[in-house]
């Protein structure tokens, strides 16, 4: 007998199968209609039945749970809490003071209060619950600002025991230094402010607290961790900030004045401070133009003065990439900041090259006391010092010195003129001029214009002297060698009791040893005698004029054969006397003229 089996999808569904897939969907649309009209009634409002810090909030929407809270809190906020602290000693005297909870750092957040009372709409099933079936009281959320409160508590507690003092670590240019820990007498922080809390929100007009023993929040073993995972790192190599083609490294005895320590939630963390920083760093840079190094004197011996490019930086992030680099290894600190830079014309390498290693000359002029040459042959040196003559460059007195006059530092002194003293701005520069000439002359640099004193004055080298006039007369040389010569000048002032002296070095890689010949004097010429009436005649005892030779004679450095010698003619005019008269009587005139 063969059975017929019809297929599944040919088979047909008993007629209760329907029926209760009905039934499942009614019920579904008849729970979900009631969840959506529970989540309509809640909405954001705050949980039947809640209150916060005893005040009642239930059922009240999230805003005017806010509003509630506000007014309710409004009266205490204004009112002052007893706060007394005495010490643990039985017997010690207590400090006490009325303070309203906003002088101690205390105020409540509101929205923060009644959000964590339950407000705030959720379609979560547990926030529908919470609503219905929740409530109770809660506490308000208090803000608390630690340092304000801090500084009231140490207040309260002046005199009642020593502070605990915290370990520090500090950076100067010898290193690292410690300051150890020290134990002492403090009100508990966490303690008191739990209670100033519970007062200012359960209305309690009065809080009793007590200073014990207490540890400083950073002891030794901070102190010690401090110094091992930062300040000894730090200080162990220099740090190079690389702008552009230009290193600027920074040794530990330079950027230890930017480092410090400083307490943060118990610990010591790094501090770099920005603004020293950026000026260490605006020190070997400039915030315009680059500045071209240079070769100064510094203890007696030639010292390199670097370039300094032209730099513009975001301090910050000098900052940034400069604290990253302390804790790294030697070789691992250095780091690029970007910048725009400009370089120097002439560079580091460039003044190294120029050779400045030695003192190759030096001269020496005295000159009699008057106030006026001490301020005019001192502000001329002043000019002088320091001039820098790369090979092929030429000195000019009148070029570097300038016009003589009050506004350049000049005042009034004598002058020769026209073969007479007169009063002028200026007078004794050609003291320098004389100075210079000769610690030229024996550096074996090239004369290149020099003129001597129309008369010879007898605290000069005869024959090896020079004077300058504003603008025509000058004192020119060239540095003839293939190394850069450094020049030096001061003076020391009269007064008096004594002469004032002036000196003028040269500094270079000595090429020449020179020796100077002068010849006796010959061609005298008498004085004459001249007699003024000016207002401004000043009486001169005059000397006869002469000739006479000057050589320098040249050897090269280190040698006793004579290289090459150079001949200097100067010839002096009489020192003419001077006698000075009143201008006479106007000569009668005839009646029977005019």
């Amino acid at each position: 007998m063969t059975t017929w089996d019809p297929a599944p999808d040919e088979k047909r569904e008993r007629p209760g199968g329907k029926a209760v897939v009905v039934v499942v969907a009614v019920l579904l649309v008849l729970v979900g209609g009631g969840y959506v009209a529970a989540h309509a009634l809640a909405g954001d409002k705050v949980p039947r039945g809640t209150t916060i810090s005893g005040v009642d909030v239930g059922g009240l929407s999230r805003s005017a749970a806010i509003s509630t809270l506000e007014e309710a809190f409004e009266s205490r906020e204004t009112q002052p809490i007893d706060v007394t602290v005495k010490a643990s000693l039985a017997g010690s005297e207590a400090n006490g003071s009325a303070l309203k909870p906003s002088e101690l750092g205390l105020s409540v957040d509101y929205p923060a209060s009644v959000d964590a009372a339950g407000a705030g709409s959720s379609w979560s099933p547990g926030r529908q619950w919470d609503y219905f079936a929740g409530g109770g009281d809660v506490d308000a959320v208090v803000d608390v600002d630690e340092s304000l409160l801090d500084t009231r508590l140490d207040e309260l507690s002046k005199g009642l025991g020593t502070a605990p003092k915290d370990g520090q670590v500090t950076f100067s240019a010898d290193g690292v230094r410690t300051v150890d820990p020290v134990r002492g007498d403090a009100v508990d922080r966490d303690a008191a402010r739990e209670a100033l809390t519970e007062a200012f929100l359960t209305e309690d007009d009065a809080v009793s607290l007590e200073v014990v023993k207490s540890d400083p929040d950073i002891d030794a073993a901070d102190v010690a961790r401090a110094v091992e995972e930062f300040a000894d790192p730090a200080m162990a190599h220099p740090v190079t900030l690389v702008f552009g083609d230009s290193d600027v490294s920074l040794s530990p005895r330079q950027f230890a004045k930017a480092l410090s320590m400083e307490p943060e939630d118990g610990v010591l963390v790094p501090v770099v401070d920005e603004a020293v920083l950026t000026t260490l760093v605006k020190g070997v840079t400039t915030d315009g133009e680059p500045v071209d190094a240079t070769v100064r004197i510094a203890k007696g011996k030639p010292r390199i003065v670097p370039a300094k490019p032209g730099v513009e930086f975001d301090p910050a992030q000098v900052a940034e990439v400069f604290t990253g680099l302390l804790t790294g290894d030697e070789g691992e600190r250095s780091g690029k900041v970007d910048a725009e830079v400009t370089e120097a014309d002439f560079t580091t390498q460039d003044a190294r090259d120029l050779k400045i290693v030695e003192k190759i000359s030096e001269f020496t002029t005295r000159y009699p006391h008057a106030d006026y040459r001490n301020i005019n042959i001192g502000r001329a040196a002043k000019l002088v010092d320091g001039t820098l003559l790369k090979p092929g460059e030429e000195f000019s007195l009148n070029g570097i010195v300038g016009e003589r006059t009050a506004e350049n530092g000049f005042t009034e002194g004598y002058v020769i003129s026209n073969g007479i003293l007169k009063k002028d701005l200026g007078g004794g520069v050609s003291q320098m001029a004389t100075t210079t000439f000769n610690a030229m002359f024996f550096a074996g640099l090239k004369d290149i214009q020099h003129k001597p004193h129309s008369f010879y004055i007898d605290r000069y080298p005869v024959g090896r002297e020079a004077t300058v006039a504003w603008p025509t007369v000058d004192l020119r040389f060239e540095n003839d060698s293939e190394y850069g010569v450094l020049v030096r000048a001061w003076v020391e002032p009269s007064n008096f009791s004594r002469q004032g002296t002036v000196t003028v070095q040269m500094w270079s890689t000595k090429v020449w040893d020179i020796d100077s010949r002068t010849s006796n004097r010959y061609a005298y010429v008498p004085p004459a005698t001249r007699t003024l009436t000016t207002a401004d005649c000043e009486s001169f005892t005059g000397y006869s004029g002469f000739q006479i030779d000057v050589t320098r004679i040249f050897r090269k450095h280190g040698q006793s054969a004579v290289d090459h010698t150079e001949k200097f003619h100067t010839v002096y005019t009489p020192a003419d006397s001077v006698v000075c008269k009143k201008p006479g009587p106007p000569p009668e005139q005839d009646p029977d003229e005019g």
